[in-house]
């Protein structure tokens, strides 16, 4: 089955403007899971369900995850008249499936919006996550395809860059919101946010989210599982670079 096939147009209706907007969406049960990359990204096989996460108006230009899509207050759905609408221009993006670059311009019109009418910490940290995820997908699919390193290197520097504003978001999210984050319960945020430290060079914040859930009673033996296995690749890097373990 293509990617195409395995796609439907839903509707939604903008919160900003009441254009009636389609989205692409993969069908359910159509997407078969291969494996969770360490910082919870989810691998499938033939389709990126990542590509269609975004709901973006061709109206007005409001985009945003389709998990926050509808929640747009009349504050934020002024700034967004003001400051997003005057200056968007429709994207090129017409076609039965998204290509890697139209889903990344996707992504950066929802990271616009979010900052723009002020979303919370967490919104920003999801748009961001989920853009260097995207982004790691790209990166595989060109070395699969085999282009050339220039470009590898380009699209693996946009994933660390996202990771890193991912990790800045999440780090105010947690300082500021209550949880769950994201859906994500407080075991599994502080899990991420160890991994995406790590990526970050930030061992030592690292090291004690780490420490903070293998000791914690109140975490999964799952977590915990997932927690060593991240412990044992912390520790082999700051070996690697001369880095004592506080």
């Amino acid at each position: 089955m293509s990617e195409v096939e395995k796609l439907f147009d839903k509707k939604y209706t903008c919160p900003v403007c009441d254009n009636t907007v389609l989205g692409k969406t993969v069908r359910t049960g159509k997407a078969r899971l291969l494996k969770t990359d360490m910082d919870l990204r989810n691998v499938f096989e033939g389709i990126e369900p990542l590509k269609y996460e975004v709901i973006l108006c061709p109206k007005c230009g409001y985009a945003a995850l389709a998990k926050f899509f509808d929640s747009v207050t009349s504050i934020q759905q002024k700034y967004i008249t003001e400051k997003i609408t005057p200056n968007f221009k429709p994207l090129n993006d017409e076609g039965e499936e998204y290509s890697y670059e139209q889903a990344l311009s996707r992504y950066n019109i929802a990271y616009a919006n979010a900052v723009v009418k002020m979303a919370k910490a967490s919104e920003g940290a999801y748009i961001c996550l989920k853009s260097g995820w995207l982004c790691r997908s790209y990166k595989e699919s060109l070395e699969a395809s085999g282009a050339a390193p220039e470009q590898i290197a380009k699209v693996e520097g946009m994933e660390t860059d996202y990771l890193k504003k991912a990790y800045a978001h999440f780090t105010k999210a947690v300082q500021s919101e209550d949880f769950p984050i994201c859906g994500m319960d407080e075991n599994t945020v502080d899990y991420l946010m160890a991994v995406l430290a790590m990526e970050c060079g930030e061992y030592s914040v690292s090291s004690k989210l780490l420490s903070k859930l293998l000791t914690s009673p109140f975490c999964s033996n799952r977590v915990k599982d997932k927690a060593r296995d991240v412990k044992e690749v912390l520790v082999e890097r700051m070996k690697e670079e001369g880095i004592k373990d506080e």
